[in-house]
C-alpha cells in the first residue's frame, strides 16, 4: 500500500479487511545499505534487479500514514529456521507443568523463562490466551557480556575500539560494581537465559540461529531508517543503527497461543451490556472482540523482528493456513481503521517500536496491534516468534534537535488508541533513560 493509497483510503472512508504490508527484497535491502554514505539516500544500487527506492517504502511502512510494519522477503536460510523453531514452540509450550516451573524465572518480571498469564494487557484480565519463553538470543548473560567490554576497554583503550565495541555505560555506571548492584535492582534486564536443556535440548540454538538472523536483518532495517529520518530532521544523529548494534540488551520471544476453550468456542459473539467495558474507539469499532490470543499493544523497544506466524492442528501438524479467515495480526491504522496484517509467508516483518518513536521525534511511529484467536471447533494453535531490539538499560531516552513533545506524542493520535493502550506520556518523560521506560511500562502492563 502507498501513501496515495493510503491518504485516498482515509478520504472516502474506505479500507480493505486485510492490508498488505510494504516488503523490501532482502537483496534490496542489502543493495541500500551498501550505498548509504551516510547522506541520507538509501535508494537501492544499479546492480540490483530494480530500482527500488528503499527509503520511499520506508516512509509508506513507518511515517504518520504508514501502518508501523514492513516486512523483509526472500531472507536467506530463514524459511527452514522458521518451521524448525516454530514447531518447537508448540513442544515447549506442552511440557508438563513441573518441567516449565522449573524454567519460570518470577524475579525477572517473568522476562526470562517461561511465562504463561502474567501479563494484563485487556484491563485487569490476566492474559492466558499465549504461552512465551524468553531469552536474549545475542548473549547467555548481559552482565558478563557489559563488563567483558569494559575490561577489553580497559586493555586496549577506547579510541581503538568501534563504538559498538566500546562500552558507552561506563560514563554513567562508572564502577563494575555500579554495574552489578543496577542488574541485580532490575533483573527484567539483567537475568541471565534459562533453557529446557534436558527436555528439547534443541530449543537453544534453534533459538538463536533464528534469533540472530533477525537480528542482522533488523539492524539493516534501522540503517535505512537513520536515512529516512535524517533527511527530514537534520538534528537526527543517525542513532537507530548504532543503538542497536552497540546493544546486547535484546529479548526474543517464542509464542504459542492456545487454541481457545472449548466453552468459549460455543459461545456467539455478542457486544458487552456495559459500554463501559467496550474497548471501542471514537468511530464505534468495538476492538475488544480482535484481542483474545493477544491483547492491543504498542511494543516499546526500538524495532521488533516477528516471523510469520504458523498453525498447527491438535496433532501438531502443521496446517495451511488457519480454518478461521480472521484469526491473525490485526493493527490499528493511524486514522483509526481496524486492519488486518498479511505477511508473506518468507519474509520476515519489523514493527516500529515506541523508543523508536521517541529517538526519531515521532517521525517513526508505533502502532496499536493484536492477535485475534481461531473460532470454530478445530482445535488449532498459533505459533510465531518476536525479536525486540532495544537500547541498553542506561541509554537516554531523548528527542532529536528540531522535535517537539508534541510531535513524538501526539494528542490527536492518543484519541484514536483501543482503552487498553496506555499512552506513551503516561509512561515516557524526558530525562528517562531506556531502563526507567521500560520498568514503567512493564509495571502498566504485569
Amino acid at each position: 500500500m502507498t501513501i496515495e493509497d493510503s491518504r485516498r483510503n482515509a478520504a472516502i472512508g474506505q479500507s480493505p479487511t486485510k492490508a498488505d504490508v510494504v516488503c523490501i527484497r532482502y537483496d534490496d535491502l542489502v543493495a541500500a545499505c551498501l550505498g548509504d554514505d551516510g547522506s541520507g539516500s538509501s535508494s537501492s544500487s544499479s546492480n540490483s534487479s530494480s530500482d527500488v527506492d528503499v527509503a520511499h517504502l520506508i516512509e509508506c511502512a513507518f511515517s504518520s500514514i504508514g501502518l508501523g510494519i514492513i516486512a523483509i522477503t526472500d531472507v536467506p536460510n530463514l524459511s527452514d529456521g522458521r518451521i524448525r523453531l516454530l514447531r518447537l514452540s508448540r513442544d515447549l509450550a506442552t511440557l508438563p507443568s513441573e518441567v516449565l516451573d522449573g524454567i519460570t524465572v518470577p524475579e525477572s518480571m517473568y522476562q526470562v523463562g517461561w511465562s504463561h498469564g502474567r501479563e494484563k494487557l485487556e484491563g485487569d484480565r490476566l492474559d492466558y490466551g499465549k504461552g512465551s519463553f524468553y531469552a536474549n538470543p545475542l548473549t547467555e548473560d548481559l552482565v558478563e557480556t557489559m563488563l567483558g567490554r569494559r575490561r577489553r576497554r580497559s586493555c586496549e583503550g577506547s579510541d581503538v575500539l568501534s563504538e559498538w565495541e566500546d562500552d558507552e555505560s561506563i560514563g554513567i555506571i562508572g564502577t563494575d560494581d555500579g554495574l552489578r548492584e543496577l542488574a541485580s535492582s532490575n533483573p527484567a534486564f539483567f537475568a541471565p537465559n534459562v533453557w529446557p536443556t534436558e527436555h528439547l535440548p534443541e530449543v537453544e540454538s534453534t533459538f538463536r540461529e533464528v534469533g540472530g538472523l533477525i537480528h542482522e536483518v533488523g539492524i539493516m532495517v534501522a540503517k535505512c531508517c537513520d536515512s529516512y529520518v535524517s533527511s527530514l530532521c537534520p538534528g537526527y544523529e543517525r542513532k537507530l543503527e548504532r543503538i542497536l548494534r552497540h546493544s546486547k540488551c535484546c529479548k526474543a520471544r517464542l509464542l504459542h497461543y492456545f487454541p481457545p476453550p472449548e466453552e468459549e468456542e460455543e459461545e456467539e459473539d455478542s457486544a458487552p451490556d456495559d459500554e463501559d467495558d467496550q474497548a471501542n474507539n471514537d468511530n464505534g469499532v468495538a476492538t475488544d472482540e480482535f484481542s483474545d490470543w493477544c491483547g492491543w499493544h504498542n511494543d516499546h523497544g526500538s524495532l521488533t523482528g516477528l516471523l510469520p506466524a504458523l498453525y498447527l492442528d491438535g496433532d501438531g501438524n502443521i496446517i495451511d493456513g488457519p480454518p478461521d479467515v480472521e484469526v491473525g495480526l490485526y493493527i490499528k491504522s493511524r486514522d483509526g481503521r481496524l486492519l488486518k496484517a498479511y505477511i508473506p509467508e518468507n519474509a520476515v516483518a519489523f514493527q516500529v517500536g515506541e523508543t523508536a518513536q521517541i529517538h526519531t521525534g515521532g517521525l517513526l511511529k508505533a502502532t496499536p496491534h493484536a492477535v485475534r484467536g481461531c473460532r470454530g471447533p478445530e482445535r488449532v494453535s498459533r505459533e510465531t516468534f518476536a525479536v525486540f531490539m532495544e537500547p541498553e538499560f542506561h541509554c537516554a531516552m531523548d528527542l532529536p534537535v528540531g522535535r517537539t513533545l508534541e510531535d513524538t506524542q501526539c494528542v490527536e493520535d492518543e484519541r484514536l488508541l483501543p482503552s487498553s493502550v496506555r499512552t506513551l506520556r503516561s509512561r515516557w518523560k524526558l530525562g528517562m533513560t531506556f531502563g526507567d521506560f521500560s520498568n514503567a511500562t512493564f509495571a502498566a502492563f504485569h
